[in-house]
């Protein structure tokens, strides 16, 4: 007897973990560059500090798993949104390859740009 192997849990798992690395870091990404720093609340950083940051290879991680795993939170929560909400159950194979396939796009675009940025 042969086992089917099913994506569903790698999926699941991709959405838990991109939920949570967002809702860790991106509040505070974006109230720092969205808010503090353009208001002058706080002091920005120099051009040459940020660049050492960005240049540094685990600062080019974290931000890749930022960019990557929220782009799979929302293909998996716009899936299921379409799925059972919009119950467009007759399109679900387009719907997988429009919304995993856009973020393994997005991950790739991500991807170019941080390795760009060193």
């Amino acid at each position: 007897m042969v086992v089917k192997r099913q994506l569903e849990p790698l999926l699941w798992l991709l959405f838990s973990a991109g939920g949570v690395f967002a809702a860790l870091l991106m509040p505070s990404l974006l109230l720092l560059f969205g808010v503090a720093y353009p208001l002058g609340v706080v002091a920005p950083p120099s051009y040459e500090h940020l660049r050492a940051v960005l240049s540094h290879p685990l600062t080019l991680v974290v931000l890749f798993f930022l960019c990557t795993s929220s782009l799979f939170h929302w293909a998996h929560r716009f899936r299921y949104t379409l799925y059972d909400g919009l119950q467009i159950k007759h399109l679900n194979g387009l719907i997988n390859v429009f919304c995993y396939g856009g973020a393994l796009v997005g991950s790739a675009a991500a991807a170019y740009v941080l390795l760009q940025a060193r």
